[in-house]
């Protein structure tokens, strides 16, 4: 009976077989399936072999896949047909099995599809299993949209891969921004207490909202008599300490000869302009002003203030059209190419000033070039930069390894800037779900030394917005 009862339940642990794509994209994948068993054919093994040369990110992913497949086979019995355990002691929630194609599959496919493709032998292998364990349910994962495609063609059930995959709906992630209601002050400021200190009003307050709270989000309450801009200072359980803001919207405040436009960027500069704000996400579509605003005040802290050393500007290399091949010159030449954005915020800003007229504009020029550097993603790893005004743009293209080598290279006194637009991903495999960008800034959310805002409306030109929205 124990027997029979075990054989039973197996039914219900699933047989999902990856596709390379898969184990390129997260290695580390081998070990997220938890109880259920995960299959490799043999052309995944022989495409990782021939994908694991050389020094780009797929490359290392298939070299660290080959890596985990050694450490699992290596204490393999000899019999693998019935399975290699894949639980660990340092990998207990995995309790699946892991079964590599130890036979030639003699499954025919419709005599339309290629031989010796390596999709279709894989899909073959997908039938294989299909048919020999009817009763149970065989899965495909790969992150090819048209070898899924193909899959259900054939009638096998497919799937994307789902597990790095931050938010399901992008909808629900975290804006930065509470619009409070009308009657907030009625039902939240009861036993309030308010006080001002350096300059800025301090609001005590309690009420079943303020649990919906994070540290250093903006909270705003608008109406005709006096409009309510604030930032969360602390947040415990039903109370919350609110703080207002310095208003960039106002000429005497401007930063750099910029002044905030609507009330995000407003919200945008309290964050750039903080000392104790060490990690500043900004999401927003083309023309909402990332990065002047962003540009604007990494230029007063270094050249004025003097809190940062320099500005290092990275941004990740992906063409939107064709690549135009190799580029002549040093680091900071060939990423000049990928810099049109930093050259144009460049001649908004050097033209805030007319008092020196053009010699002095160039001098500006020449003087803000010494303190603004571009650096390649490609030589990150290993450094450290203190002291530094670091803005990472086109972070929508960064995956969240690549976005944790980046952020961790911040040493004491740096300030790290992310922004993008998650609407606008060129990178393959990366959804807005998965990226990057959509990864910290919902990890980040609520840190006392961190913020984030989602830019709304385009402030470029009435052809940019009217673009947005009709194209």
């Amino acid at each position: 009976m124990p027997t029979r009862k075990k054989a039973a339940n197996k039914t219900d642990t699933k047989l999902f077989v990856l596709d390379t794509n898969v184990l390129l994209h997260d290695p580390t994948s081998l070990f997220r399936f938890e109880e259920h068993d995960i299959c490799l054919p043999m052309f995944v093994l022989e495409e990782l072999d021939d994908k694991k040369k050389g020094m780009t990110e797929v490359a290392r992913n298939a070299r660290q896949a080959s890596r985990f497949l050694d450490e699992i086979v290596s204490d393999a019995p000899h019999n693998m047909a019935e399975g290699i355990e894949l639980t660990s002691d340092s990998r207990k929630n995995c309790t699946g099995r892991l079964f590599l194609q130890t036979e030639s599959i003699s499954r025919e496919l419709p005599a339309t599809m290629a031989h010796g493709k390596a999709d279709n032998a894989i899909l073959a292998v997908v039938m294989h299993l299909h048919h020999q364990q009817p009763e149970r349910a065989v899965i495909l994962v790969s992150k090819d949209i048209n070898m899924r495609i193909k899959a259900r063609a054939l009638g096998l059930e497919a799937q994307d891969y789902f597990n790095d995959k931050v938010l399901e709906d992008t909808d629900l992630l975290y804006s930065g921004v509470l619009q409070l209601p009308g009657d907030f002050w009625e039902r939240h400021g009861k036993d309030m207490k308010s006080w001002q200190k350096e300059g800025h009003t301090f609001y005590q307050v309690s009420g079943p909202l303020c649990g919906a709270m994070f540290v250093n989000q903006f909270v705003y309450l608008e109406n005709d008599a006096s409009p309510f801009y604030a930032v969360v200072c602390e947040q415990s359980g039903d109370s919350a300490l609110l703080r207002t803001l310095t208003d960039y919207t106002h000429s005497k405040n401007n930063v750099w000869g910029i002044t905030a436009r609507n009330r995000e960027q407003n919200f945008v500069l309290n964050l750039l302009m903080n000392p104790e704000i060490d990690f500043v996400t900004l999401l927003g579509q083309a023309g909402t002003g990332k990065t002047l605003l962003t540009l604007a005040a990494g230029l007063l802290q270094t050249l004025e203030t003097k809190l940062y050393s320099e500005i290092i500007i990275t941004r990740v290399t992906v063409p939107v059209g064709e690549d135009i091949g190799f580029l002549p010159g040093t680091e900071e030449e060939k990423m000049t190419p990928w810099m049109g954005a930093l050259e144009d915020n460049m001649d908004v800003l050097n033209k805030t000033n007319e008092e020196g007229g053009d010699w002095g504009r160039e001098a500006t020029r020449d003087l803000i070039r010494s303190r603004v550097k571009v650096k390649s993603l490609n030589f990150m790893r290993g450094r450290t930069f203190l002291n530094k005004y670091l803005i990472i743009d086109e972070a929508q293209n960064l995956t969240p390894k690549q976005m944790k080598t980046l952020v961790t290279r911040a040493g004491p006194g740096t300030k790290v800037v992310c922004m993008g637009n998650i609407a606008q991903i060129d990178t393959p495999y990366l959804t807005e779900g998965s990226s990057g960008l959509t990864y910290v800034v919902d990890r980040f959310k609520g840190w006392e030394h961190g913020g984030h805002v989602t830019l709304m409306r385009g402030e470029r030109s009435r052809l940019a917005d009217h673009a947005a929205e009709v194209l």
